[in-house]
């Protein structure tokens, strides 16, 4: 079944059309009363608020492979003796942008340049294939310009979900992501995309079988899904955060927790000097360390919050050797929702006002979902039902994170990994290294 757009305004007085029939399904699409920048499928007229496309966005690949993330962590570098290349050096942008190159169609596939301005306006699509969500980004975007966006399709997959007991995707996973890629294919298609890029993060990054199923997935779909290693993906966040908020905001500290991961980039410059990826994603921790019980008991609790502590501890020291952060940024949709159950303002006000998520706020709401059921959970301000049983593991997350790494607060940003790679990729585009490709022919 094909998904249609819906044309909305976004901002306030702006409304969403919603569809919420079978919502907490697996390939359905997800909606947030709360929120109506979660919408399933929404275009958007140019100039309308950007607060859809600005949610946390996704991965594309980085540098290494799917094998190279060993334990689904890539460690922290920072220090004289492994400080990642800044961003004026040659290595780690070209191992990004090298990744973020989709695989080359035949040649009478090759779109031209959009008439006019040599770098004017083009149709550029990123499908972000996260943990629990597969979101379909379409933006039209210039060289100098804020991406715009132009729809956006969210798909609750929850691909997590479906891996086996040995953390295959088998043919039940590999089936569903077949099916949604179609779709989101064909969506993108209708767009009129001239560039769509795809890649997949944790889930599959961390399935033994992840690359099997992604050259299976290319045969029946006809669209190379490039897998994003965990240090890229903290890149390409770190990224969207800097242009976000500028130079003006000094030196940068970003947290994304994800369905597997959680992300930490931090630096002056927009390529980051420390970068780690660890495996503390809210679903990942969420199936390994409290399935048992709803809530959860204070022992598990505890010593979930040991393990996120022992995790996290190397990179705070790393963060020494490169001076303390001037502004800490928070993304993704779990320290969004936190923010929101602690009296942030909701996105249906749009993307530029101000929230924050205060570490005693934090500590108080931590407390409170813990003791919560699922069900109550999903009843809180901006949490979504297909959400609220990994509330409690990302808020265990946030607030290790926080007393960590001693910040007062964070400030959320709206864009994320998606936006990092439409960033990236536009870069790309408008310096000569690649031109914009049709969709290869669908199989």
């Amino acid at each position: 079944m094909r998904l249609r757009p819906a044309l909305a305004r976004r901002g306030p007085g702006g409304g969403v059309p919603v569809n919420r029939a079978g919502a907490d399904q697996p390939g359905a699409v997800e909606t947030s009363a709360d929120q109506p920048s979660a919408v399933e499928t929404s275009a958007v007229e140019p100039g309308a608020d950007a607060t859809g496309v600005n949610e946390a966005v996704a991965d594309i690949i980085g540098p290494g492979t799917a094998g190279a993330d060993t334990a689904g962590a890539d460690t922290a570098r920072a220090g004289t003796g492994g400080q990642a290349p800044r961003s004026g050096d040659d290595g780690a942008l070209r191992e990004l942008e090298r990744g973020l190159r989709p695989t080359a169609p035949a040649a009478d596939n090759r779109v031209a340049a959009p008439p006019g301005h040599p770098h004017g306006p083009m149709r550029l699509g990123v499908i972000d294939i996260g943990s629990n969500t597969v979101h379909l980004l379409v933006v039209d975007a210039h060289r100098g310009g804020q991406p715009q966006p132009a729809a956006s399709v969210r798909v609750p997959l929850r691909l997590v979900e479906l891996l086996d007991d040995d953390g295959r995707l088998a043919e039940r996973g590999e089936q569903a992501l077949t099916d949604c890629i179609q779709q989101l294919r064909a969506h993108a298609q209708d767009l009129h995309v001239v560039d769509l890029v795809a890649f997949a993060t944790s889930a599959v990054r961390d399935a033994p079988d992840g690359d099997e199923v992604l050259t299976r997935v290319r045969a029946d779909t006809g669209l190379e899904v490039a897998v994003l290693p965990g240090e890229a993906e903290a890149r390409l966040t770190f990224l969207a955060v800097r242009r976000w908020f500028g130079w003006s905001a000094g030196r940068l500290l970003a947290l994304d927790i994800g369905g597997g991961s959680l992300e930490i980039g931090a630096g002056m410059h927009e390529d980051p000097e420390v970068v780690a990826s660890l495996p503390l994603g809210a679903s990942r921790l969420t199936r390994d360390w409290l399935s048992e019980n709803d809530p959860p008991k204070r022992s598990e609790l505890n010593a979930l919050r040991r393990y996120v502590r022992a995790q996290i501890a190397p990179v705070v020291g790393s963060l020494y050797h490169v001076g303390e952060p001037t502004r800490a940024v928070a993304t993704s949709k779990t320290f969004r929702s936190l923010a929101r159950v602690s009296g942030a303002a909701p996105y249906g006000r749009g993307p530029y006002v101000r929230r924050v998520l205060r570490r005693e706020d934090l500590v108080e709401v931590a407390a409170r979902v813990c003791r919560m059921s699922a069900a109550e959970r999903a009843a809180l301000p901006g949490v979504s039902a297909s959400r609220a049983s990994q509330l409690i593991a990302g808020a265990v997350v946030a607030a290790e994170a926080l007393d960590l790494f001693n910040l007062e607060e964070v400030e959320i940003c709206p864009w994320a990994l998606r936006e990092g790679v439409i960033l990236r990729r536009l870069d790309l585009l408008t310096s000569g290294l690649d031109g914009p490709r049709s969709l290869p022919p669908a199989r």
